[in-house]
């Protein structure tokens, strides 16, 4: 098998599980949060149709 097809076995492989995918999803913005935080960065969210500033002390992140 080419070194091609194993790779894309891998992602179809990945893809096949909803819960890897949504893990990994929650692992993302977590670990984003925390940065923003880090950094003293503030971030951006949608809340009742308007968008709202959150300052880096405010974000939850752990």
């Amino acid at each position: 098998m080419a070194i091609k097809e194993k790779h894309k076995d891998k992602i179809a492989e990945a893809f096949a599980d909803p819960d890897r995918i949504t893990q990994a999803l929650a692992q993302g913005v977590r670990d984003a949060l925390l940065k923003h935080k880090q950094a003293g960065n503030p971030i951006v969210v949608w809340r009742e149709g308007k968008i709202v500033w959150i300052r880096p002390e405010e974000i939850a992140a752990q």
